[in-house]
């Protein structure tokens, strides 16, 4: 049994029902543009009525108050109430009641008035003797009204809630639309009755001739609405495309829940993904909808918000114990009262958060009853809904048979490719505390493989940390639980803790199959500090032997895709064959997935060379890729990749912009964020450097003008100052972005974006701190030794090149020099080649 709303008396009467507030506008009104401007059309050329009409909650009332808002001229505004027994044009004398001080002479007949309006006793003229016949009086008191009106014409009438009106002012607006005011225009607004029902404004309005009155009908927000309102309210500049999808989920797009809704959030904080609470209004206008219910619906209600938000009657007949005439006359009800919706298949809650109310208020002992129950139910439904039973049973308190479908509804997902569904499923199968250590295991194991594509490891990775802690888990389990937490750590952009999670997991990994992969992760060079090459070139080989000893292709895959993008970075042209040979391959083909990632990770490796063009054919091709097959994963890398593109190709007009927003959006990608921070404060300093060299160049010019012409020194002078103060502000900027990168990478272990950095660091500071950028260069050639590809040293090399020669000491790079010459001697590397034939300039062998 569902609870009851609560009560209020009004005066010294009995109980009314508690009518909610009237919501509150939004700060700024979003959508109804159409709508507006046709009633705006409509009322500026009266006199015309107007109807405007839609379900509870749609915007009636907000759309109006805009349109008289920017309306000129006097307005007559009157609200109707739910009562048993409204009083007779009782909303009509509301609107005329605060008007006396715009009466002038009136009709005769407006005296017919004066006993109902007693405050309008001294304008009004004498009351006329009563009619014998009561339909001629009750004919004459709607010329009274219409008499009042004309006298206050030019005017617009509001008359709000009308399905609520008492019949004679539903018999005077029908006798106004055949009869219109001059200088009047008549806005209704009305609830949409239910299919099949009707309400005594709309029966009143439909004996009058169509063309008397317009019809305007209100549909639910969109989602470029939705996205807007939640921007403006949330103070968002880009809402997450997933945070609109999930507004219009729980809210259907009506208006007064999307805007509740919205400023719970806005007042609460915290995650608007998450939060999955009612606000206090929208709750108490379903309990004020529920009121009316007798307890039999009200059970019938309480079944169907636990079945889900469309109530199969077929299920609830059978939950419940009924005939399915007593469910539809019980749902019928519920719909009359507005808290179901009919969408065309059967009725519905019109949004979620109606039926969480219901969901709410059932008893808890009784929700598990049912939850049960339906569970029951539906095993024997063919499929068998595995998604359904497993909501079912967890919510019925069922663990194991939660979790047996659980498991099927998570390995029917990843079938189907949606990893994010299964990792889901998984994570909730972890919560159950009398799960077997082998069952959970076996689940954890589903989970790291499905949360690593899924973008759910932020939720799994504590799940599989606390299972690797416990000293009795067996030693398979232990290598593959280690190999998938090493790969979500790697996702999540902790560099070192991830290499070195999957570095302990390797020895358990008994299977060839299992290994290969894990050996050819730890073969990457260009995500960790601390290994050098040759430890890479050694993981690369024992994950060759390791892929042919377990003759599977995948594996295989996988290690030839690893080698090509070491012998990459090592600037072996070797590389380049291997790339053509496997993208020429069917087993790469085969895989889109794998294929899209070698491919963006083949381009960064050609960008860490110095080869533009070839990594332009391989970012489209890996582009392409992840368009073909929506592999969300990958998405921010392709963009981050495509910015590093233009960042090495010199196309910097606008990419800070770009980047700025890359980093804002790339939480949801946090193996991206790092080098696209880099990308971003490298791409600062570069502006910076060069706005510092204009204004210097500015300065001289300007100076040595003055000195030609023996005027306007003071003005060059103020200008150049001003071109300093603003490079010093852009130099200041990206000086914080490289420091802020330098300190994240080395707490992570990144070497690449450390790299870069540093190298970025040195060269701005170069020109008004030289020995601060021979430390943050000799910092770079120092990590750089480490890993042993001194390629990626070459610009921290030239910054020392520059320091020395700038200090009048040249020599002092020579060794720094010679190491660089001598490290890439015989490799493809166009940019460290570059580099060191400018570095030859400067300090001559």
């Amino acid at each position: 049994m569902i609870g009851g709303g609560k009560d209020k008396t009004r005066g010294g009467g009995g109980p009314v029902p508690v009518r909610p507030e009237r919501l509150r506008g939004p700060v700024e009104f979003v959508g109804r543009a159409m709508e507006l401007a046709q009633l705006r059309r409509l009322v500026e050329a009266p006199p015309c009525l107007i109807l405007l009409e839609g379900e509870p909650g749609i915007g009636k009332s907000r759309l109006v108050a805009e349109l008289l808002a920017e309306l000129p001229g006097h307005h007559l505004v009157g609200e109707c109430d739910d009562v048993p027994e409204p009083f007779p044009l009782g909303v009509l004398l509301d609107a005329i009641r605060g008007s006396a001080d715009r009466l002038g002479a009136l009709s005769p007949v407006a005296g017919a008035l004066a006993p109902l309006l007693p405050e309008l006793a001294d304008v009004l003229p004498d009351a006329p003797p009563p009619l014998t016949d009561p339909a001629a009086e009750r004919h004459r008191l709607l010329r009274a009204v219409a008499a009042v009106l004309a006298a206050l014409s030019p005017a617009t009438l509001l008359l709000e809630d009308l399905h609520w009106a008492d019949p004679a002012t539903c018999e005077l607006l029908g006798y106004l639309s055949t009869h219109p005011v001059d200088g009047l225009a008549v806005v209704l607004t009305a609830r949409t009755p239910t299919p099949g029902g009707s309400t005594p404004i709309h029966d009143a309005l439909a004996r009058t001739p169509p063309w008397s009155v317009t019809r305007v009908a209100l549909s639910p927000l969109d989602a470029d609405d939705v996205r807007r309102l939640a921007a403006r309210t949330l103070r968002l500049d880009d809402p997450p495309q997933q945070l609109t999808a999930t507004l219009l989920d729980r809210t259907a797009g009506i208006p007064f829940v999307v805007e509740e809704v919205l400023r719970t959030l806005a007042e609460r904080g915290g995650d608007p993904l998450a939060d999955d609470s009612v606000p206090f209004v929208l709750r108490d206008v379903l309990l004020w909808r529920l009121r009316p219910l007798d307890g039999a619906t009200r059970e019938v209600l309480g079944a169907a918000a636990v079945l889900g938000l469309a109530p199969d009657q077929r299920i609830l007949a059978s939950v419940l114990s009924l005939d399915r005439v007593a469910v539809g006359a019980a749902l019928s009800a519920a719909h009359r009262a507005g808290l179901l919706h009919d969408a065309g298949d059967g009725l519905r809650f019109r949004h979620d958060l109606a039926r969480q109310v219901v969901y709410d208020l059932v008893p808890r002992e009784n929700r598990e009853w049912l939850h049960l129950r339906i569970a029951r139910v539906l095993e024997q439904e063919l499929p068998r809904p595995v998604a359904q039973l497993a909501h079912h049973y967890r919510r019925a308190g069922s663990g194991a048979d939660f979790v047996r479908n659980a498991e099927a509804a998570a390995d029917l997902a990843t079938e189907r490719g949606d990893d994010a569904t299964a990792a889901s499923f998984l994570l909730q199968t972890m919560d159950v505390a009398e799960l077997p250590r082998p069952v959970r295991v076996r689940l954890a194991a589903k989970l790291g493989r499905s949360a690593i594509d899924g973008l759910s490891q932020a939720e799994a990775i504590p799940v599989l940390e606390r299972l690797l802690a416990d000293r009795r888990l067996p030693p398979g389990a232990r290598g593959e639980l280690g190999l998938v937490l090493g790969r979500m750590l790697r996702q999540q952009g902790e560099a070192l803790r991830g290499y070195t999670e999957i570095e302990r997991a390797v020895p358990y990994l008994r299977a060839p199959r299992r290994k290969a992969p894990a050996l050819a992760v730890l073969a990457a060079p260009d995500t960790v500090v601390g290994r050098h090459v040759d430890d890479h070139l050694a993981r690369c080989a024992e994950a060759e032997s390791a892929a042919a000893a377990s003759g599977d292709p995948g594996a295989h895959l996988a290690v030839r895709i690893a080698r090509a993008s070491l012998l990459l970075e090592l600037g072996d042209p070797a590389a380049w064959a291997i790339i053509t040979e496997l993208r020429a391959s069917a087993e790469l083909a085969d895989r889109p997935r794998e294929h899209a990632r070698a491919c963006l990770n083949w381009a960064q490796g050609a960008l860490h060379a110095g080869h533009p063009g070839q990594a332009e054919a391989l970012l489209a091709a890996g582009r392409a890729l992840v368009d073909e097959t929506g592999y969300e994963r990958l998405a921010s890398l392709v963009e981050a990749t495509e910015l590093s593109l233009d960042r090495a190709a010199g196309r910097l007009d606008g990419l800070a912009e770009r980047l700025t927003r890359l980093v804002a959006s790339a939480e949801r990608m946090p193996v991206t964020l790092l080098d696209a921070r880099a990308e971003l404060a490298t791409v600062l300093a570069r502006t910076a450097t060069t706005a510092t060299d204009d204004a210097a160049a500015t300065e001289t010019a300007d100076t040595a003008t003055a000195a030609d012409y023996g005027a306007g020194a003071g003005d060059a002078g103020a200008d150049s100052g001003a071109g300093d103060s603003g490079s010093g502000d852009q130099v200041e900027l990206a000086e914080r972005a490289l420091r802020e990168v330098v300190a994240d990478a080395s707490r992570v272990g990144a070497i690449w974006p450390l790299v870069q950095a540093l190298s970025a660091l040195a060269r701005l500071t170069l020109a008004e701190r030289p020995d601060e950028a021979v430390r943050h260069a000799t910092q770079a050639l120092t990590l750089v030794r480490g890993k042993g590809i001194l390629a990626w040293a070459a610009e921290a090399v030239l910054v020392l090149a520059e320091a020395a020669v700038a200090a009048g000491e040249p020599g002092r790079a020579a060794a720094a020099v010679t190491e660089l010459e001598v490290g890439i001697a015989g490799r493809d590397a166009p940019l460290a080649l570059t580099a060191l034939r400018r570095c030859r300039e400067l300090v001559p062998a």
